[in-house]
């Protein structure tokens, strides 16, 4: 059962201009998810469906919960297949903690496969210099999960832990000034020694791909709820275009523009092509829920609806666009904001090439 109440949702809606034409924090709508329970646990399928929903109304807010959501996603992930060693995430998001992801580095186009941050031993843990980028929720996190690779004779592994706010060794810098998804505040985090206790380490792993379910969790959830993001800004877009063509008067026909051919068959590709992914999302979300073996066909499934909801997206929106006539190419309508927001789907992990370069692996082999 979700908790986002329409009041709730038309109030976060209220505030996501403001968010953008500033360049703010969305302290308001964070405090007030926090305060209905949207950050405790639950299934990925709800956790789906609600992403979809809330960024309907607020693409940027949306977006940057989602790190929050996708690590106590990977944690129950664990726990759903009789690892509870990360049972602290779940309790700590439980009591309202907000988690950040800070694993992205500019120039790591291997991702999760390695990486550019260090982390050395050092009494009682481990200690991380490097840069991490797009850190979402950084006015605000209280638990960042980081990795960073370690060097020694017995090879290169990855270290994946978590630090706190007061861990000492870390500074986020002022640098987030983009063309949409402003309100996210996606500052870089400079990582100088940061230190992560033994406790708090999640896994150790080997340099290159990997099936671990530690892997499998975050890639299942940040996927699929990408996707769900995407897939909510296209809902709005469309809603938008229907207002639009009903509001608008041809001069020539004297008619509105709902009943002109063309723009109803705009209208309606747009959601012929939105209308396919549900099935998808939901499909896998639930399968992940109910832990269903799709072997190693999982990777390639995953990126792909990631790929298909931003790219539908990215259409939806443009048909809107189109749709909307001038009034939308102004800087103070939402579609413009849309427009804006919708493009930053191209540069979440997988981006195009990786996904088609997965998709051929599993079909064709490696190269």
């Amino acid at each position: 059962m979700t908790v986002l109440t329409e009041e709730l949702l038309q109030r976060i809606r209220s505030r996501a201009a403001g968010y953008d034409r500033d360049n703010a924090f969305f302290q308001e709508d964070l405090d007030d998810l926090r305060a209905a329970g949207y950050l405790a646990p639950r299934s990925l399928l709800e956790t789906a469906r609600d992403q979809r929903m809330l960024a309907a109304y607020a693409p940027a807010t949306a977006l940057a919960i989602n790190m929050h959501l996708v690590w106590v996603g990977v944690a129950r992930v664990l726990k759903d297949r009789g690892d509870t060693s990360l049972q602290w995430v779940l309790d700590d998001a439980a009591s309202g903690e907000l988690f950040a992801f800070g694993n992205s580095e500019q120039g790591n186009d291997l991702v999760l496969w390695d990486s550019l941050t260090t982390a050395e031993t050092v009494e009682g843990g481990y200690a991380f210099t490097g840069t991490k980028i797009f850190t979402s929720l950084a006015p605000a996190w209280t638990r960042l999960g980081i990795f960073g690779k370690q060097s020694g004779p017995e090879g290169d592994r990855l270290i994946h832990g978590f630090i706190t706010r007061d861990t000492p060794g870390w500074r986020s810098k002022d640098d987030w000034d983009t063309l949409g998804m402003r309100a996210t505040q996606s500052h870089s985090t400079v990582l100088e020694g940061a230190f992560v206790p033994e406790a708090r380490v999640a896994r150790i792993l080997p340099v290159g791909p990997n099936a671990d379910p530690f892997i499998f969790g975050i890639f299942s959830n940040f996927l699929l709820l990408i996707g769900s993001v995407y897939a909510g800004i296209a809902d709005r877009a469309l809603e938008l275009a229907v207002e639009a063509v009903k509001k608008r008067t041809s001069l020539k026909t004297g008619q509105t523009y709902d009943k002109d051919p063309d723009f109803r068959w705009r209208v309606a590709d747009a959601a012929l092509a939105l209308d396919a992914l549900a099935p998808q999302i939901e499909t896998l979300a639930r399968d992940v829920d109910e832990l269903a073996d799709h072997g190693a066909d999982w990777f390639r499934l995953l990126v792909g609806v990631k790929h298909r909801a931003t790219e539908t997206a990215r259409y939806v929106v443009d048909q809107a666009m189109r749709s909307a006539g001038g009034g939308g190419y102004r800087s103070s309508s939402e579609l413009a904001r849309l427009q804006r927001d919708v493009l930053a789907g191209i540069y979440h992990p997988s981006d195009t090439e990786s996904v088609h370069s997965t998709v051929a692996a599993n079909l064709l082999g490696p190269l």
